[in-house]
């Protein structure tokens, strides 16, 4: 998850997730010599530490974990240290900073076991495999039903229902220049809009009271009124951009546990996110390192994802756990961008968005 605060990108929800600890020595070997395996990540990066000790006993690896903040920060950390990695393998970068990683570099060349059971739609980069799915999930605007309950207003299906007078001043978003949450709502947008529709879109939402922060956590955490945090917070806005799997975190980790998700997810606004990892270039353990990407597709570590960095798997057959699919189902027809086209535009794009939106 990227997808991104995506995942990111971000914990998906940030409530009472636990990351992994470096562990194992640091000694740093050469090629297969040594026997720790770095990855490195950003801060949404969990798995459930049994299923870890099983790939460290029967592969005889030990994982040290480095978290690198949001995925935008973790990858453009890695390309400045491409020469000289921190680690083995990375783990977190999505398609809408894909292109970035490849163009730099950042990969070398690994076709992980596994790959052949991906689903067709997640793979990418099929005649160099630099990069290997691992997950998916879709950036949406989520709302505090609460809110609209106690309001006795509808909450919002779609993108133009946002710039709708009755949707003034309630919606927060991220930095978009800063945030792959941000990033992947802005996108959703231009896939929705078009290139020569996306901007007025923009000035419709700055003009119906959109509010912009730094980054996913601030966002939901901090300003929506729906979330754990939010309610601490006496937060006031009630739609934020998060994951479709926001609802059954703030199920899972509530106590006691509710038995409908107090956040919904407005489907019409939802862009489609994927995460991938792959061998570093320079890793000093290539040996170690391919042997965690075949890890990452095994149907176990597969189905330890969804509870863990809320997301889904890649993996054709891998199970998804009832709970998770009951309180945040993926999205039946959510916006998608092909990665060149994000190659072609991204930048631009966030360029466009900063002057049009933050000035």
């Amino acid at each position: 998850m990227s997808i991104t605060s995506r995942r990111f990108a971000a914990v998906v929800v940030g409530l009472g997730m636990v990351g992994l600890s470096a562990c194992g020595s640091s000694d740093s070997g050469t090629g297969g010599g040594s026997k720790t395996v770095t990855l490195v990540s950003h801060d949404s990066w969990a798995v459930s530490k049994n299923v870890l000790a099983a790939f460290e006993k029967q592969s005889g690896y030990k994982v040290r974990v480095l978290k690198d903040g949001d995925a935008g920060q973790a990858v453009n950390k890695a390309i400045l240290t491409k020469d000289n990695p921190q680690g083995d393998v990375f783990f977190g970068v999505d398609n809408t900073l894909l292109s970035r990683a490849l163009d730099n570099g950042l990969f070398q060349s690994y076709e992980a076991k596994g790959s052949d059971q991906v689903l067709p739609e997640y793979r990418v980069d099929q005649d160099k495999h630099r990069v290997t799915p691992i997950d998916t999930g879709d950036i949406c605007v989520n709302y505090d039903k609460a809110y609209f309950s106690k309001h006795e207003l509808t909450p919002p299906t779609s993108f133009d229902d946002l710039v709708k007078p009755a949707y003034k001043n309630l919606l927060v978003t991220e930095n978009a220049a800063t945030s792959s949450p941000g990033l992947g709502f802005l996108l959703g947008t231009a896939a929705k809009y078009g290139d020569d529709n996306w901007q007025d879109y923009w000035k419709k939402l700055k003009a119906n009271g959109v509010k912009v922060v730094d980054g996913w956590e601030q966002a939901y955490n901090e300003e929506f009124s729906g979330s754990a945090g939010g309610k601490k917070a006496k937060a006031d806005r009630p739609l934020v951009v998060s994951y479709a799997s926001s609802p059954p975190a703030e199920v899972i980790y509530a106590d006691p546990k509710p038995k409908t998700a107090p956040t919904g997810v407005a489907t019409g606004t939802c862009f489609r996110q994927t995460e991938y990892a792959g061998l570093l270039s320079n890793a000093k353990n290539t040996k170690g390192g391919k042997a965690f990407l075949d890890f990452l597709l095994t149907k176990r570590f597969q189905e330890d994802m969804p509870l863990n960095m809320f997301v889904y798997p890649v993996r054709k057959g891998a199970q998804v756990p009832e709970e998770f699919v009951k309180f945040g189902p993926q999205a039946k027809n959510p916006q998608t961008m092909a990665p060149d086209r994000i190659a072609d535009h991204r930048d631009q794009w966030v360029k466009s968005w900063t002057s049009l939106v933050l000035k």
